[in-house]
C-alpha cells in the first residue's frame, strides 16, 4: 500500500501545482482553495507512504512524480514550451525516478 499512497501523494502534487497556477498567484479563491487541499491531501499520503518506506527513497520519488507531472501538464494544457535539451534532461528525470524505485529493494 505505501507504493500506492506514494504515488496518489505525488498525483496530488501535481494537482496543487496546477490549481496554484490557476488561482493567479491566489487571486481566484476557489483555485486557491483547491491549492492548499491538494497541498494537505498530498502531504498525508506521502505521511502514509514514510510509515512503510524509507525518506530516501519515498521524498525523491515523491518530487519527481510531481516534478514531471507537472511538466507534462505545463506542456500539454498550457502550452509550455520545452527546448530538446530540457526535454532531454526531463528524461533523465525519469529514468532516475525509475532508477531510484527499481534499486531501493522495496
Amino acid at each position: 500500500m505505501a507504493w500506492i499512497f506514494l504515488v496518489v501523494a505525488g498525483i496530488f502534487e501535481m494537482f496543487w501545482a496546477t490549481m496554484m497556477k490557476l488561482s493567479e498567484g491566489f487571486s481566484k479563491w476557489n483555485y486557491s482553495l483547491l491549492t492548499v487541499i491538494g497541498m494537505i491531501v498530498s502531504f498525508y499520503f506521502l505521511a502514509k507512504s514514510l510509515h512503510s518506506l524509507p525518506m530516501s527513497l519515498a521524498y525523491p520519488i515523491w518530487t519527481g512524480i510531481g516534478a514531471v507531472g507537472s511538466i507534462l501538464i505545463g506542456v500539454f494544457f498550457f502550452k509550455d514550451h520545452l527546448s530538446l535539451l530540457t526535454s532531454f534532461f526531463v528524461a533523465l528525470l525519469i529514468v532516475g525516478i525509475i532508477g531510484i524505485k527499481v534499486t531501493s529493494g522495496h
